[in-house]
């Protein structure tokens, strides 16, 4: 290990790594991160149903969430990804609600914050600035903290505390987004007094099946994508927060252009120059999908490429790659529609290495 005098290290998830870890290259520790994302997912749907420390918490945040105004989901990044699950969970089933940007919400918004019924902060780390930040002036104001490090600034600031499960993350957030975004699932159902379990276990027999299909084709998603100008991702509700999570995962990974948008937003805009140089991956999923499907043909009739994620078998075709994968109860398409960028992801990198580096320790937390 690095000489660090009299510096606290301070790991990754609070846990020093494996010495193995440490000579593995990040190709080799993203794919693995992948392929943990079934047993971590796993692992937090079992403790949310049985274990009583944690149904505790939840019990405590639905008491909350039963004052009068919205319920708000606070992130940055992945964690922002996730929040807009949570919230288009309570918002289809009839209950105000909102995602927003930590910083924005910080810098901005403090004249608002009694007006909310409570603040659900999402955060893996724990540690990054705004978020401490948010913990530390919030104190006596209803919040609950769901997070992945329980040795953080912003666990030890919060008295609502809820674990992520998914182990240390030394890539882009693969486990983490997944897991953040299953309990927000869970904790929105929770809030209403909807049965999650059911659905739950439907998904994650959907989502180990998935994640396998959709690896074996990632050369395939490579060879399609090489030489695009620009990858567009896009989806509805769920598949919103799946298809910003996966334009994060190829940029930061690989380096390579990749762009999120709601399927309203890109409609609205940026379909109009869509040309041969674009791959458009719509995630054509949930209530909306034909909305999805129909927005594919135009981008394929503008000259772009297409891959189309859904759920039905359909033929490919010159620019026109389908994939299909399981269906799902809504809203749990949030975590299977991501598998498709990620997939995509790490074929990228198998083929021209990853740009970025492992991270075994917080850095400083800038704002």
């Amino acid at each position: 290990m690095d000489d660090r005098g009299s510096r606290e290290a301070r790991w990754i998830g609070g846990v020093e790594p494996p010495s193995e870890m440490l000579t593995q290259s990040m190709t080799s520790i993203y794919e693995r991160e992948c392929r943990e994302q079934p047993a971590r997912l796993a692992q937090l749907l079992r403790a949310y149903e049985k274990d009583k420390s944690i149904t505790a918490e939840m019990d405590r945040l639905r008491q909350m969430s039963l004052s009068p105004g919205p319920v708000l989901w606070i992130g940055m990044g992945a964690s922002y990804c996730s929040s807009l699950t949570g919230s288009a969970c309570l918002q289809s089933w009839g209950r105000s609600s909102f995602a927003v940007d930590a910083s924005e919400w910080l810098h901005y918004s403090r004249p608002v914050w009694e007006e909310t019924a409570v603040s659900v902060l999402l955060t893996t780390s724990g540690e990054s600035a705004e978020l401490v930040q948010l913990c530390q002036q919030s104190t006596g104001k209803a919040m609950a903290l769901v997070c992945n490090n329980e040795k953080s600034a912003c666990w030890s600031s919060t008295q609502i505390r809820l674990p992520v499960l998914a182990g240390p993350e030394y890539g882009n957030a693969t486990k983490t987004y997944t897991n953040a975004t299953a309990a927000s699932i869970v904790l929105a159902s929770h809030m209403l007094g909807r049965a999650w379990q059911e659905n739950a276990e439907r998904a994650m027999v959907a989502y180990c099946a998935v994640l396998d299909s959709v690896f074996r084709l990632r050369g395939e998603l490579e060879q399609f994508c090489r030489g695009a100008a620009n990858i567009e991702i896009i989806g509805r509700g769920p598949a919103h927060g799946a298809a910003m999570m996966g334009a994060l995962c190829i940029r930061e990974m690989t380096g390579n252009r990749a762009a999120p948008h709601s399927g309203g937003g890109f409609r609205h805009g940026p379909l109009l120059d869509v040309n041969e140089s674009h791959v458009a991956i719509v995630l054509a999923l949930g209530r909306a999908a034909e909305l999805g499907v129909d927005l594919a043909l135009d981008c394929h009739r503008r000259g772009g490429k297409v891959i189309l994620v859904g759920t039905e078998e359909r033929a490919p075709s010159e620019r026109w790659l389908p994939v299909r994968i399981s269906s799902v109860p809504e809203p749990w398409e949030g975590i299977t529609s991501v598998v498709v960028p990620q997939a995509l992801t790490l074929a990228i990198a198998e083929k021209f290495g990853a740009k970025l580096l492992p991270r075994f320790e917080y850095g400083i937390m800038k704002e």
